[in-house]
């Protein structure tokens, strides 16, 4: 039976319910801004990540959302859009007093590179100021050198670029995410150590710049995919995220008071070295929730391992074998997540990666099925879920590197918006 149209009244009275809901987000946010000249920076990004989260926003919710004057939310949103950083959406009528005016992040003001070098494929994107990815190059081989990860880049740069109808004079920025110390692990993933040695002595910021000279950040892979649930997720299950990334090894990223925290050395959530207790085949998590344990056991039967990097493949194919890898994992990761619950009390636990969505879906029911096996005595169970950009989460990671820096809020220092 088809529904009724609504009226014009009907769509209207939606749209203010809508917008009354996100005002009562709003009011319940804690981040609140300062009326301090000095710290009109940190008030720009406020209204920038508040509009980036919410889709759009009007000056009257960033006032109750921020606790700022009025007249302070006019002038910052007036910067904002003289930088071109921001667009007015059609005003919303029908309501008593003035007519209210959304306010939404301009695509087109930054466009960003994101370069994945990966133990087993490169992958590069171009996204635009809202996150949108533009265009995306893919390409897959046994493992990376110095010299096949420039000519990746060399070659699908202007093919990217021509995709997205933008020249390179458009990049403002571009971020690399890889694994640290990637030439580590080497006997892991089947790589030739002294190919792979060659990593130590290069300069690979350096090597990119040949190529396109722009500014260019660099990070582990873990914390890029991280990142990329930070800045362009849902809402955050939680202030403070376990983020588990399985790829061809395991790894992931920490998220503290909904930050990214990188640690000492920019590679906190790498928890491939997570011993586990009674698993044949290895003490580490690595030896059994990577998906270069999985590639043996598929080559072990005679069929093609890196067909399961494809994220379209149906792991049906593989018969019990996928399912003896899911069962292994999930036992592997259970044991990592309890002792990742003991050293921070975490809200959440979220699992992500190089697979299939549904066969994401399905380690995460049986991790639930296995952590409900263990003694939980002292430990909290926290929220489980998934990620949500799967194998494309490091490339999008890393593209958002300079938005997530320059435009955002860190949480971890937001005590310096306050007036006290």
């Amino acid at each position: 039976m088809q529904e009724k149209p609504q009226s014009d009244g009907q769509m209207l009275d939606a749209a203010s319910a809508r917008v009354e809901e996100r005002a009562e987000k709003l009011r319940l946010s804690p981040v609140k801004g300062s009326n301090q000249v000095d710290v009109r920076g940190f008030n720009e990004k406020l209204i920038l990540h508040l509009i980036r989260h919410y889709g759009q926003l009007t000056k009257a919710e960033a006032t109750r959302a921020t606790g700022l004057s009025p007249n302070a939310i006019s002038t910052i949103c007036r910067a904002l859009e003289a930088d071109n950083l921001l667009l007015r959406e059609a005003p919303i009528r029908g309501r008593i007093g003035q007519p209210s005016t959304p306010l939404r992040l301009n695509p087109a003001a930054r466009h960003y590179l994101g370069f994945k070098i990966g133990r087993r494929s490169f992958e590069l994107i171009v996204i635009d100021f809202s996150g949108a990815v533009l265009a995306r190059r893919v390409s897959r081989h046994r493992y990376p050198t110095p010299d096949s990860t420039t000519a990746f880049f060399r070659d699908a740069l202007r093919p990217l670029l021509r995709t997205a109808s933008l020249k390179r004079s458009d990049i403002d920025a571009m971020g690399v995410a890889m694994p640290s110390d990637i030439w580590e692990f080497t006997d892991d993933f089947g790589a030739p150590k002294p190919d792979m040695e060659t990593w130590r002595d290069t300069d690979i910021i350096a090597a990119l710049q040949e190529v396109l000279p722009v500014e260019i950040s660099i990070e582990n892979d873990g914390t890029a995919a991280c990142r990329a649930e930070v800045v362009f997720g849902p809402d955050l299950p939680g202030q403070d995220v376990a983020y588990f990334f399985i790829g061809t090894l395991v790894g992931g990223g920490i998220i503290l008071n909904s930050a990214v925290h990188v640690g000492r050395s920019g590679n906190s959530g790498g928890f491939g070295p997570l011993r586990v207790p009674d698993q044949l085949g290895g003490q580490r998590l690595v030896d059994h929730a990577s998906l270069a344990v999985l590639e043996r056991m598929v080559h072990a039967e005679g069929l093609d391992p890196y067909a399961i990097y494809d994220e379209t493949a149906d792991w049906q194919a593989f018969g019990p074998i996928a399912e003896a890898w899911i069962t292994r994992a999930a036992r592997a990761l259970s044991h990592a997540v309890v002792s990742t619950l003991a050293v921070i009390d975490f809200d959440a636990i979220l699992i992500d990666g190089a697979l299939p969505r549904k066969e994401c879906k399905r380690l995460l029911v049986a991790l639930e099925a296995e952590i409900a096996r263990l003694d939980l005595q002292g430990i909290r169970k926290p929220h489980l879920g998934t990620g949500h950009f799967g194998s494309a989460a490091r490339a999008l990671g890393a593209a958002s590197y300079r938005i997530a820096h320059d435009y955002m809020l860190d949480r971890s220092i937001q005590h310096l918006g306050s007036d006290g």
